[in-house]
């Protein structure tokens, strides 16, 4: 455990990457967003998606942990089990670090009526139905997915090569628009719908949860074979 341990303490050093890069973009987003509300000549709610940013910036978080840190830990001799599990629990903590801040985020939007702009960014009513424990859990499972897909397709990337890789995202395309064929020929969108809406953002995040795993487990996999 103390070697997995380090591992955290590895990813850290460059604190530019979970910390900072993060804060920047999540404060620039929510500012653009702030301002673009003001422009807007409404007095209804106004909501947008520039809270996502930084939870798409965890994609590149993965890619990063793997590409660039993985080199580096071989050389100080630390496994590949110990590696992969310290860098899993450096994207638990800091997918737990930005939903302590969008729950932060979306008080102040609360206390503020939207900023005096009746602007909001981070309390976004369908993503906070279930409450704030319901919110936070959302806002985690978004960033540790991003993060564990970015680090898979890395690890296959260091595996295999981007050949592979390419194959493998064709075929991940290739599913997905045939089973959106599939339900728009037997006209099942609108159970697809009623599913999604019944789920709420909480059921969908525990789904997020149960892919994320899988995902991690797939690169676990994959990671065994991993070059340097």
């Amino acid at each position: 455990m103390g070697r997995t341990l380090n591992v955290i303490r590895l990813q850290l050093i460059n604190r530019q990457t979970f910390v900072w890069v993060p804060l920047i973009i999540l404060g620039s987003a929510t500012l653009l967003s702030v301002l673009i509300y003001a422009m807007i000549p409404t007095d209804g709610p106004k909501y947008g998606g520039g809270g996502q940013a930084p939870l798409w910036y965890f994609f590149a978080i993965g890619m990063s942990a793997m590409t660039l840190t993985f080199p580096f830990s071989q050389a100080m001799s630390i496994t590949r089990r110990e590696f992969f599990l310290g860098t899993l629990l450096t994207a638990i903590i800091g997918s737990t670090f930005m939903g302590v801040l969008f729950l932060i985020g979306g008080g102040i939007e609360l206390a503020t009526n939207g900023y005096g702009v009746n602007g909001y960014v981070f309390y976004l009513p369908w993503l906070w139905e279930a409450g704030p424990l319901g919110a936070f859990v959302v806002y985690v499972s978004l960033a540790l997915f991003f993060f564990v897909v970015g680090f898979t397709g890395a690890t296959i990337y260091k595996s295999w090569g981007p050949t592979v890789l390419t194959v493998v995202s064709v075929a991940l395309s290739l599913v997905l628009l045939g089973l959106a064929f599939l339900a728009t020929q037997f006209g099942l969108w609108g159970n697809v719908w009623t599913g999604i809406i019944s789920l709420g953002a909480l059921g969908l995040a525990l789904w997020g949860l149960l892919i994320t795993a899988v995902l991690a487990g797939i690169s676990f996999l994959a990671f065994r074979r991993a070059i340097p």
